[in-house]
């Protein structure tokens, strides 16, 4: 009935908890996830979730604001993303959000190294033919930038993929949707704080919606402030069905659809 579209089933918070949570999911109605990657040294680890378990699959990628961490080439990225189970690339992006050059801190110069791992990412993904999951922070008009540069307009040969745990602005969106992305709300959706964003996801096309937890991160209301996990996922559901005059079955039936028709090789 429900996917959550990102989930970090690998990180501490909840690798240990994993009997409890796929229980927690199956009393949810929680039928799939996807594992992603953050870096090449944790892919073994979310690779093997996907390959234990016929309801989960993995991405290949290195976020952003990793540092420190093995730098993929295109061709190694290619190479486990042709893995079984393995539906996308990323997440990848941009994240400027710890630069601040007003206080001594980095430069947009400076933050060349994570723009030349984000166009490595597009490459790849477009050679492999996957999906990209992007993360944009602080950085999106770099973020639609490069992405056009490198041919993401959404053509023929384009990769697209979705912004996952979106919370830019209308005009983002719009910007992403034409360049053929889909875009995934999280537990932020129902935060408080979040009436511009809500009203970002009323004018999102039903089509090109994703849901998600970006667990363990970001539990939605009433769970707020706690580890989250993907059996959450249906409260998110819930607010897309508030905003749009749906019930949350409906919006699973439709976000499902829609996971299905951007990572191909998903079906339950």
């Amino acid at each position: 009935m429900f996917v959550d579209s990102h989930c970090h089933l690998s990180f501490p918070e909840l690798a240990g908890d994993l009997a409890a949570i796929r229980t927690a999911m199956d009393q949810a109605r929680v039928d799939r996830a996807l594992c992603i990657c953050t870096t090449i040294e944790e892919f073994d680890t979310v690779h093997g979730l996907a390959l234990a378990y016929s309801n989960f699959w993995s991405t290949v990628g290195v976020h952003p604001d990793n540092e420190d961490v093995h730098e993929p080439t295109v061709a190694e990225l290619v190479e486990r993303a042709a893995l079984p189970r393995v539906v996308a690339v990323g997440e990848t992006g941009l994240d400027y959000y710890e630069m601040d050059s007003r206080k001594g801190g980095r430069t947009i110069a400076d933050m060349e190294w994570q723009r030349q791992r984000f166009r490595t990412h597009i490459r790849a993904a477009r050679q492999a033919g996957k999906p990209m999951v992007i993360h944009t922070r602080c950085a999106s008009d770099d973020t639609l930038a490069i992405l056009r540069e490198e041919g993401e307009d959404g053509s023929a040969g384009s990769a697209g993929g979705v912004f996952h745990c979106f919370t830019e602005t209308a005009h983002v969106a719009r910007a992403a949707l034409d360049l053929g992305f889909y875009i995934s709300f999280s537990g932020i959706l129902t935060f408080k704080s979040a009436a511009d964003l809500r009203e970002v996801a009323a004018m999102v096309p039903l089509d090109r919606i994703l849901i998600e937890t970006d667990s363990p991160y970001l539990a939605p209301v009433p769970y707020r402030g706690k580890t989250n996990n993907p059996s959450y996922v249906p409260y998110v559901a819930a607010q897309i069905g508030q905003l749009r005059g749906l019930d949350a079955d409906e919006v699973g039936r439709i976000t499902s659809a829609n996971f299905e028709r951007l990572f191909r090789g998903v079906k339950s």
